[in-house]
């Protein structure tokens, strides 16, 4: 299980920007100064698998555009040389 899943296994809302921008670190606690740093890694670990999942996400759709971008070209061409649409 992924260790920010929920206790029924389910992941959290996608991060947003803002969520990045106003995340509140709790303080370490009593005798320590600072942030928690369990806290600080969790968040940072979500926020690591949202990015992948984004840059994957991008190449997909890159690919995906780079494909339909030459089918079109290939059906233009085609079309100009009297062929079939």
């Amino acid at each position: 299980m992924i260790r920010d899943a929920r206790h029924d296994g389910t992941l959290p809302a996608r991060l947003h920007p803002s969520l990045v921008r106003d995340h509140q670190f709790p303080t370490a606690g009593f005798a320590r100064r600072g942030f928690d740093p369990r806290e600080v890694r969790r968040f940072l670990h979500r926020l690591a698998l949202e990015l992948a999942s984004l840059h994957q996400e991008v190449a997909r759709l890159t690919e995906e555009n780079t494909t339909l971008k030459r089918l079109l070209r290939d059906r233009r061409s085609a079309r100009a040389n009297g062929g079939q649409w």
